[in-house]
């Protein structure tokens, strides 16, 4: 399929489930279409900027507020894979990922993962426990900063969203629903290249 892909942003809290349910969606649809998968954490700027947390006054390294990513490297990366032709289907996956207008405004559909704060944080500890971190530290951090940035920042933008998909069920039925309307997307694409006679 020539032309402009089909765009699809993926976002909701810290440990929600977003990435695990962009893997999915593209592992289900890789084999007939052309995927490329932006993850915004992997554009994090180093060194980053720091944030106080409003309430302790300790000092964290920010890793929830737009300002962190390098977002000229990030535009340009998603401008290039976009004009290049090569990808049928574009998944940007982040925190910032309905925020960011700049991404947003070429977006053909746009996901939220809602999962309830205890959740999240639940995963957040398990997660970063795995990678040697004292669960003190994370539960410290999560009430510090991140819950406020997700009030802040990530909550509001599930109202960019034209599905909001409950991170509480099982990941596959998520992926389920939101299957069925990228693929609708993609074979309306694809429609319109071959009228198009491209």
């Amino acid at each position: 399929m020539e032309g402009k892909p089909v765009i699809v942003g993926v976002a909701g809290g810290t440990c929600s489930g977003k990435s695990t349910l962009v893997a999915d969606l593209a592992k289900r649809l890789g084999d007939a279409w052309r995927v490329k998968t932006f993850m915004t954490d992997h554009y994090f700027r180093k060194p980053g900027p720091t944030v106080v947390a409003p309430f302790s006054g300790k000092e964290y390294m920010e890793r929830n507020h737009p300002d962190a990513l390098d977002q000229e490297r990030l535009f340009a990366e998603f401008d290039a894979a976009v004009a290049s032709g090569e990808f049928d289907l574009v998944f940007v996956d982040g925190l910032f990922t309905l925020l960011l207008e700049r991404l947003r405004k070429d977006m053909d559909l746009k996901v939220f993962v809602d999962l309830p704060s205890d959740e999240r944080m639940f995963r957040r500890i398990k997660r970063w426990m795995g990678y040697g971190e004292a669960m003190d530290s994370i539960v410290e951090r999560y009430l510090d900063t991140v819950r406020h940035r997700h009030a802040e920042l990530i909550e509001p933008t599930r109202w960019f969203a034209d599905v909001v998909v409950n991170g509480t069920l099982d990941a596959h039925r998520g992926a389920d629903v939101v299957e069925t309307f990228v693929r609708r997307l993609l074979d309306e694409r694809a429609r319109a290249a071959q009228a198009d006679g491209t």
